[in-house]
């Protein structure tokens, strides 16, 4: 079992980590707005094709796609944890 400075280590890197997706959240959004905006008052939907803008947001929409996951729901911690558990049920059930 963990110690309770271990924990609240653990319990602060997730915090980190999720206050940091937030942060580029909001960055994301500020900015593609930005960047429709301008779409929109320099070239406009009456253009036809692709928007340019739909790009970036896409290619850094995968990035916030895996800083979402590694916040969200990547904690090694816990992993190395669940994995501990299992090897020590295994060993048990063996009589080992």
């Amino acid at each position: 079992m963990e110690s309770t400075q271990q924990r609240d280590e653990r319990l602060w890197r997730i915090a980190k980590a999720r206050t940091a997706f937030k942060s580029h959240l909001i960055t994301y959004l500020v900015v593609n707005a930005a960047l429709w905006a301008l779409w929109f008052i320099t070239i406009g939907p009456g253009h036809g094709g692709t928007p340019w803008p739909v790009w970036p947001a896409f290619g850094w929409g995968i990035g916030l796609a895996f800083h979402y996951f590694g916040a969200y729901h990547n904690d090694p911690y816990g992993n190395t944890i669940r994995e501990y558990e299992k090897l020590q049920n295994e060993r048990e059930s063996r009589g080992l």
